[in-house]
């Protein structure tokens, strides 16, 4: 008689869950998470749109400058109305001096065909031609809020009056919104922008944070 034992394994798996106090420790550990890091994304977001103005500020002052120099260069040429100057195959039209009201003369104004009068096309036409690959801009709010409106990453407006008029240039991401469609600025007191008076040249960049 066979006195061997048949040993009878019964193989059970166990299958584990998260606890109640498991998942209110996860969830709480994920919120600790989001409260360090969103404000640092925004602030990172921040970093970027401030560095981009400055940047394009930067690159329209130099722009301004090498217009300047080569109307200087080439030694201070009129075409009888207006100081003129063909900058990289832009025929551009140059602020005229008159002391009395402050106007140093040579800065780009507008295109040859207008006048030194600063018009909002006028910061329009200066943007795209002194500027090398300038990114797209439009003076027309409904733009940004078309179908094309992603194209677009600058929006202009033009302040002050006469001699002392100004071109501002907005970043567009940095404007604000109602209802998600962009709001038109009403100065250079909203949003990141930068100023430019072609009466003395001056570009000014101005962060205003929401």
């Amino acid at each position: 008689m066979n006195n061997d034992k048949c040993l009878n394994v019964k193989n059970s798996s166990r299958v584990n869950g998260f606890t109640l106090i498991e998942l209110v420790v996860v969830v709480v550990l994920l919120g600790l998470l989001a409260v360090i890091a969103v404000p640092k994304y925004i602030d990172l977001t921040e970093q970027a749109q401030q560095a981009n103005i400055e940047g394009m500020a930067g690159g329209f002052a130099t722009g301004v400058s090498l217009a300047r120099s080569q109307w200087e260069a080439e030694g201070r040429p009129n075409d009888g109305n207006y100081n003129v100057i063909n900058y990289d195959g832009s025929n551009l039209i140059l602020t005229t001096e008159n002391q009395n009201q402050g106007v140093r003369p040579g800065y780009p104004i507008g295109l040859a065909g207008g006048n030194d009068s600063l018009q909002l096309a006028d910061c329009v036409d200066v943007w795209n031609n002194i500027l090398q690959q300038p990114p797209l801009i439009t003076s027309n709010i409904a733009d940004l809020n078309g179908v094309d409106g992603d194209s677009y990453k600058y929006l202009v407006r033009r302040g002050g009056t006469g001699s002392s008029a100004y071109c501002i240039y907005f970043l567009k991401e940095t404007l604000n919104k109602t209802n998600d469609q962009y709001t038109a600025p009403t100065d250079e007191n909203v949003g990141n922008n930068f100023t430019y008076l072609p009466a003395t040249s001056s570009v000014v960049i101005n962060i205003n944070q929401n």
